[in-house]
């Protein structure tokens, strides 16, 4: 009996044994007009044996890579796409860099550093004072939901000036309540409930009214009986 580790070993064991052997096969034909077509023949058996591969970008293009590298980079055939190397396979990835958000001011997320870049970038006025007391109001959020506590806005307005080194300063103002953000909102929010408050009492009176009209209907209608 012979014993799988007794056998040649698999470049990628996810296409199993009998692919291996019909790739070591067509290595061995003595045309190329005979390999090509055995390479396109293994590419849709590979294409079958793998179906997810179908769901990720350029699959066709993946399967001819994996072809070659069961071939050992031995394969001479005329390929759609470009054969990679053994050095680009090796290559490692690069280094991920670490988020700079650390220790104190991680829960503030990557979305605040961006959103301060670009409050950073525009020019002094009203849309950057706006910019920079929204970004305000998000950090204090984040700080609430994370720490479970409360949070004062001079803590935030120092987080604020830290995270921008010193560039955007929120000073200017007692409190977020005071800025104009949170009148804005809260204006419109007002303005949203007296809206509504408003409808509600003309239905309200439109259903009174029909049924005044309803119930002097009747009553006519049986004083004439």
């Amino acid at each position: 009996m012979e014993y799988n580790t007794q056998k040649t070993q698999l470049h990628l064991p996810e296409y199993g044994r009998i692919i291996q052997q019909l790739v070591e096969r067509c290595k061995e034909l003595s045309t190329k007009e005979e390999r090509n077509e055995m390479a396109m023949a293994i590419i849709d058996f590979m294409g079958q044996r793998n179906p997810q591969l179908r769901d990720e970008e350029n699959y066709k293009h993946k399967l001819w890579d994996h072809l070659f590298i069961l071939a050992e980079y031995e394969l001479d055939v005329d390929s759609p796409y470009p054969f990679p190397t053994r050095e680009q396979l090796a290559e490692k990835p690069k280094r991920m860099e670490y988020p700079k958000l650390q220790g104190d001011f991680k829960f503030y997320g990557k979305s605040i550093l961006q959103l301060i870049e670009k409050a950073i970038e525009l020019e002094q006025g009203d849309e950057k004072e706006a910019l920079i007391e929204v970004i305000a109001n998000n950090m204090k959020k984040s700080y609430n939901v994370y720490n479970k506590e409360h949070v004062t806005d001079d803590v935030i307005f120092r987080h604020l000036k830290e995270l921008s080194e010193n560039r955007l300063d929120l000073t200017g103002i007692d409190s977020l309540e005071k800025s104009k953000i949170y009148y804005t909102s809260n204006s419109n929010r007002n303005g949203n409930n007296n809206n509504n408050n408003r409808s509600n009492t003309n239905r309200n009176n439109q259903s009174n009214n029909k049924r005044r009209h309803n119930n002097n209907s009747n009553n006519n209608h049986k004083n004439r009986k």
